[in-house]
């Protein structure tokens, strides 16, 4: 057995983890493969009267309804208005999916309020009441046909992921020993990589990604919210929350007690008493205090451009516009669609493996490992992307080069940057700058999905030089200002920023 790790460890991150990193995942996968369905729902319910009238009238001219709606879109009369209900549809599906950006953000920005006041495992219970919320108005817009339904579950879905995603990785990270906290911490990713997976293979036209399983899909996201209301309640809040911030010792021993199986707890109970101690020291920390207090802003900033790094590095174009790279390089659609899938299993089997070495090789050494592998791929990428009609062997270069880029992204930008943050900063400071710090990711991944297709529309092939220069200033940023953290006390990490 890993030294640190026992059966209630592992229940507890089952129990943590499962229910809050899956919607995180799920619902930013969800969505890719019932787009046209959901569209096509959308239509009927945007300009029913336009889409009805028209082809009633062109279906007496033409004596056939498919051909009427082809003849539709080419009319004087009714072209214009077909135009416009389209235009209507896509705006209706881009705030479909940028609104669980933006419900990220808000989410994001609650984290350092709600694992204050109700403490991780508290506000990890009370966020699944947003789950339920989400998955009921997701799955029951279309049999209430109300498109505005399904974007108000995405907003709600959205502020719970952006809530997990402040909320788990603490939780994680304040229950397991030094020895575990990298490994611990790259759990979340681990189980996002496997939650985008498992919608990618329900989304599926033989599975759920039919007119009558898409709301299904939708729904299903509710499922883990009742395993972890199951099974969370069976394990303790996090004893650096009960002992740091509630001063509660004998709860905290008690919860330490249960979380590594023994009494014998008194070196970690000492360790946290030196952390309490060095807070007193300073006062209670405000955002105010953590913008122009030196030793608390070089760490924020060190976080917020580690989330920076994760999100611009081009990871989210990737994975949604693969299949389409992917058809560009000539396979059909189902090829396609099989090369996703196999692409989201590499980007598990990746973090699984990264969760393996991260406390061998350190934190700072797999970001630049993952880093400089996603810029060789990325510029790979951009060559096969430029020759490949006069070199017909780069659109298959291209597949690699894909595949390749989600393997650097795995390795290390994928999961560091999630339990980073709380490595940084002592208990006082922690909720506070987890805050920010998943906020300025959640901003980040959402102005990627809105600039990414307009950028890549004026420029083509070339959009991805933005995102290797961007790779090329985060390799160096890491490399000169990012500490090593593996193996060493929180109060350790801290004290090197006093100085």
């Amino acid at each position: 057995m890993v030294e640190g790790l026992n059966a209630r460890i592992g229940f507890a991150i089952a129990a943590s983890a499962v229910g809050s990193s899956f919607q995180h995942g799920y619902n930013t996968g969800v969505l890719n493969a019932p787009q046209e369905m959901i569209t096509r729902w959308v239509k009927g319910y945007v300009c029913p009267d336009v889409v009805d009238q028209a082809i009633v009238f062109l279906e007496e001219q033409s004596g056939n309804v498919t051909r009427a709606a082809e003849m539709m879109a080419d009319s004087e009369e009714w072209g214009p208005l077909a135009a416009a209900c389209n235009t209507n549809c896509t705006i209706i599906w881009s705030w479909t999916v940028a609104i669980f950006c933006i419900g990220g953000m808000m989410g994001g920005t609650l984290c350092g309020f709600v694992s204050s006041r109700l403490g991780r495992k508290g506000g990890l219970l009370l966020n699944n009441i947003l789950v339920v919320i989400g998955a009921t108005l997701m799955g029951l817009a279309k049999y209430a046909g109300s498109y505005q339904m399904l974007i108000a579950g995405r907003l709600v879905i959205g502020i719970n992921s952006g809530l997990n995603a402040g909320l788990a990785p603490m939780y994680l990270s304040e229950i397991s020993p030094t020895s575990l906290r990298g490994a611990l911490g790259t759990v979340y990713q681990l189980i996002v990589t496997l939650s985008i997976l498992l919608a990618q293979v329900l989304g599926m036209n033989n599975v759920l990604g039919t007119e009558d399983g898409w709301p299904w899909l939708l729904a299903i996201t509710a499922v883990p919210a009742i395993f972890q209301l199951a099974t969370l309640p069976f394990c303790p809040e996090s004893p650096k929350y009960l002992l740091l911030d509630k001063d509660d010792e004998m709860a905290a021993q008690s919860a330490l007690s249960w979380l590594r199986g023994t009494i014998e707890v008194h070196d970690e109970m000492d360790e946290m008493k030196q952390e309490q101690e060095s807070m007193k020291l300073v006062p209670k920390v405000t955002l105010k205090e953590m913008l122009t207090n030196g030793s608390l802003r070089r760490p924020l900033i060190i976080a917020m451009m580690m989330m920076l790094a994760q999100q611009l590095s081009g990871i989210n174009c990737a994975i949604f516009y693969s299949t389409k790279i992917f058809e560009t390089a000539g396979l059909d659609a189902q090829d396609s669609q099989s090369a996703t899938l196999g692409m989201g299993s590499m980007n598990v089997l990746m973090t699984f493996i990264s969760l393996i070495l991260i406390e061998k090789a350190g934190r700072k050494t797999l970001m630049l490992i993952g880093l400089v592998f996603m810029f060789l791929m990325t510029t790979l990428l951009l060559a096969s992307l430029l020759t490949f009609k006069s070199v017909p062997i780069m659109s298959y270069v291209a597949i690699v080069a894909v595949i390749l880029f989600v393997v650097g992204f795995a390795t290390g930008p994928g999961s560091i940057p999630w339990f980073f943050v709380t490595e940084l900063f002592a208990q006082s400071g922690r909720p506070t700058a987890t805050s920010i710090a998943v906020s300025v990711n959640w901003s980040a991944n959402f102005l990627v999905g809105l600039g990414f297709e307009p950028i890549r529309l004026l420029f083509g092939p070339w959009v991805f030089m933005v995102f290797m220069v961007i790779q090329v200033f985060f390799i160096v940023y890491v490399f000169l200002f990012v500490p090593e953290t593996k193996n060493r006390t929180i109060d350790e990490i801290t004290a090197s920023f006093r100085k």
